[in-house]
């Protein structure tokens, strides 16, 4: 283990912080490398500097804790600190790195750094257990692009569309390309909402205006935007016994 272990805090109350920098003061090997206070400024942070240690709020403006995991795909380092017990048990029994409970004292607050100094440079499945339970049926995507973090709420997508090891992204009349599969994705998409049309391509059931033909044999879906998309023979069988 090196020398200095860098952290990030990440809350949004000022005061729940500025404990957690009063905490961290009795700890000469922990270098604190900036404070975020909501979930977008978190991913930026955390994608930039690559933080030892975490010190991570649930409920904050924006994104909420575990989207800020499932968008960095984080997957150790991470202290989760909340006011919710619900959350906290749900974390035990991922076997997290530790969870703290607000108000937590200082030795309590140590006895998570103690756990999490052995756990760095190791493969965490507690985390990667939240990761997956965070990315289950999400609300919003994230998207990297230019220099710019976008939240794409899932309600305005009208579908999606694999590009090489892309995801093409099509919501509110504009597109962005995310580095993601198209399997992956489709498995983190509520199923009542979204459906495989082709090997390609995902649409939202909201945004379909008709099913229709396109030659003998074969068929097509027709978006409210216009889109015309082809659909497979399985992804035909699988549309009709949702609509």
């Amino acid at each position: 283990m090196k020398n200095k272990l860098s952290a990030l805090i990440i809350d949004d109350e000022e005061l729940a912080r500025r404990l957690t920098r009063e905490f961290l003061r009795h700890h000469s090997d922990i270098e604190i490398i900036g404070e975020c206070d909501n979930g977008i400024q978190a991913v930026d942070s955390i994608l930039a500097s690559e933080p030892d240690l975490i010190f991570l709020d649930i409920q904050m403006p924006k994104l909420n804790g575990f989207e800020v995991l499932q968008a960095t795909n984080r997957q150790q380092g991470v202290i989760f600190t909340t006011a919710y017990d619900q959350y906290a048990l749900q974390a035990f029994d991922q076997h997290a790195v530790d969870y703290l409970l607000k108000p937590f004292s200082q030795q309590r607050f140590d006895e998570a750094l103690n756990k999490a100094r052995k756990l760095i440079g190791q493969s965490d499945s507690s985390i990667q257990g939240l990761i997956k339970q965070a990315s289950t049926n999400i609300e919003r995507i994230l998207v990297k692009d230019r220099g710019q973090t976008f939240v794409i709420p899932t309600a305005q997508i009208d579908y999606i569309v694999a590009q090489d090891d892309y995801v093409q992204i099509h919501f509110a009349g504009r597109s962005l390309l995310k580095t993601q599969s198209l399997a992956e994705l489709e498995k983190q998409l509520n199923a009542e909402q979204f459906v495989r049309i082709h090997r390609s391509s995902i649409i939202r059931l909201q945004a379909l205006k008709c099913i229709e033909r396109a030659s003998k044999d074969s068929y097509q879906v027709v978006m409210h935007n216009g889109t015309i998309l082809p659909i497979s023979r399985s992804g035909h069988d699988r549309i009709k016994g949702m609509l």
